[in-house]
């Protein structure tokens, strides 16, 4: 099942490349936004969609489904599967307490 996952996710980047850049899809891209539409839409289509809708697709020459994928990657919004990006990290604050004593409250720390 992994494979198949796989080999779908790879055909679906390429795809993507093939219409935005290649660039832009590995720059970008988030493999995870991508497995999570893909996993809630096959779970919708199997519901909406009889099976014998899909076996279209069996008789469709390999240049035909290429056409096909193209055509439908040029509908993908790329903004909802673009990799989060983590902001800048604050600087650490350095405590400044009396090693005497050992301990400080905790309201002075957040005052500080």
């Amino acid at each position: 099942m992994a494979l198949v996952a796989y080999n779908i996710l790879t055909t679906l980047r390429a795809a993507l490349a093939g219409i935005y850049g290649i660039e832009k899809i590995e720059a970008g891209l988030s493999n995870f936004y991508l497995v999570d539409e893909i996993q809630g839409t096959y779970r919708g289509m199997m519901i909406a969609i009889p099976t014998s809708e899909w076996e279209i697709f069996q008789t469709f020459s390999q240049d035909k489904i290429v056409q096909l994928l193209q055509k439908l990657s040029t509908g993908v919004n790329l903004k909802q599967f673009l990799k989060a990006t983590r902001g800048a990290k604050k600087p650490k604050v350095t405590i400044i307490y009396d090693s005497k004593k050992g301990h400080v409250s905790t309201k002075r720390l957040l005052q500080n």
